[in-house]
């Protein structure tokens, strides 16, 4: 009697909280804000020297003449980071295969507005940076931070219309991929094409094991892993777009169909019913034969694409990505603050992502919904548009990730990881503000928010 009380108060206190914790999209958000705040503050203290020091640390993995050596910034930058990119490239296929890219009609709007929030922040920038090695930095604010972004719709609560959640995840999604490509044609290094073709025949492996039938996630990461991902990282072409590659060859469809899973889970249940209890804690031997099939059948009803984005999303947005914040937000400010935002380089950034993905985002979806073209979201209104515009001008983490890559000056790279997180602060107050005002419109007028 005792234990179980026990249990349950561990279940209650502790077990509950943190699941609720983990699966609230809000929760990542707030985990990575509270990273990159870290950074920012120790990056401005007596312990900066120890701070940058930590990221010039150096390892080394590989044998003989085949040995991959670099500091410990771009191990997660190239390395842990790819793991959020492998789950975006899942994400991206799940909504191209069945999601709200799969219909023109659902996906015209957040991709005409991811492409206008993409072109617009680009021009501006470039405005302000013409010529030089600061005229790289025109893709940082082209980014959408979709965690950040989606953590803030969550902090306003069940108000928030359901089709403008959607609206967004589809924008930053489309958004995504403008930025892989842009990593892929824009910010690549030289290319050593020996490793490259070495990188095109794991592919071709990976692309015939989904052909013929292959739902070994095992197989799929070592093959991607010690294949291709490495194969890139030492061709020149950025590390990451091998993630995003070897997720698009992750299987879609599961071994086991769903009315195939459904008749045999029955027949499973029926004879599970059927077997005499011992009436003790522990089950019997035939009981944990049945249940063993049961858990077999069911693993094999999930496609390993969703059940590999299910489960990687807590290491992803917990481990991967506040990491990253950690080790890239840190921005030592030296010199007059003032003028750091009046760099061309801070400019740029700033009024890239606060004017260029507003004007983009927002003018071109405004003007598809008025020439009937498109149309807004059941449940929006223009205000939940603008504000969900605003909230796209939150870069965060693909604009710092770009900045890294765009930059050899580390003045450039600090100037523009000011501008980041500055504008992304700006954004996340003003576009909560806007939608919060939506709502009371939308409340006011008597529409029903779903």
């Amino acid at each position: 009697m005792k234990e179980e009380i026990r249990k349950e108060i561990v279940d209650i206190y502790i077990k509950d909280p943190i699941q609720k914790f983990i699966s609230n999209s809000s929760a990542s958000g707030v985990v990575l804000f509270i990273s990159a705040l870290l950074a920012l503050i120790i990056a401005n203290t007596p312990w900066s020297d120890w701070y940058h020091s930590l990221w010039h640390i150096h390892f080394k993995i590989g044998f003989s003449d085949y040995i991959i050596d670099k500091d410990l910034h771009h191990w997660i930058n190239d390395g842990l980071m790819a793991i959020f990119f492998f789950v975006v490239g899942l994400e991206l296929k799940r909504e191209v295969l069945a999601g709200e890219l799969s219909s023109p009609k659902n996906a015209i709007l957040p991709l005409c507005g991811a492409v206008g929030g993409m072109a617009v922040p680009a021009l501006i920038y470039m405005f302000f940076n013409p010529t030089g090695e600061a005229s790289n930095g025109w893709g940082i604010p082209m980014a959408t931070d979709i965690a950040f972004a989606l953590g803030i719709l969550y902090l306003l609560g069940k108000n928030v219309p359901t089709t403008l959640k959607i609206f967004l995840t589809a924008l930053a999604i489309a958004d995504d991929i403008g930025a892989v490509l842009v990593i892929a044609f824009f910010y690549t290094s030289n290319i050593d094409f020996m490793s490259l073709f070495t990188g095109a025949a794991f592919l071709v492996v990976l692309i015939t094991a989904n052909l013929i039938g292959v739902r070994s996630t095992l197989f799929y990461a070592i093959v991607g892993i010690a294949g291709l991902w490495t194969a890139f990282l030492m061709s020149g072409v950025h590390a990451t777009i091998a993630a995003v590659i070897a997720a698009f060859t992750i299987p879609s469809t599961a071994r086991i169909p769903e009315n195939t899973f459904t008749n045999i889970i029955q027949k499973l249940l029926n004879k599970f019913n059927d077997l005499d209890p011992n009436n003790q804690p522990t089950l019997t031997e035939d009981q944990l034969h049945v249940l063993s099939k049961m858990s077999k059948v069911s693993n094999e009803a999930l496609p390993p694409l969703q059940r590999l984005e299910h489960g990687m999303h807590p290491l992803v947005s917990f481990i991967v990505m506040p990491i990253f914040a950690f080790a890239n937000a840190g921005v030592t400010i030296k010199g007059e603050f003032m003028e750091l935002i009046m760099s061309p380089v801070t400019l740029g950034v700033i009024l890239g992502l606060l004017i260029g993905k507003v004007v983009g985002v927002f003018g071109i979806t405004f003007i598809l919904t008025k020439l009937k073209i498109a149309k807004l979201p059941v449940g929006m209104n223009t205000l939940h548009l603008l504000g969900a515009s605003i909230l796209a001008a939150i870069g965060f983490t693909m604009s710092l990730f770009i900045s890294g890559l765009a930059f050899t000056n580390p003045i450039y790279d600090m100037e523009a990881k000011i501008g980041i997180l500055l504008a992304s602060f700006i954004a996340g107050i003003f576009g909560f503000i806007t939608i919060k005002r939506a709502n009371s419109i939308q409340r006011k007028k008597g529409l029903t928010i779903t």
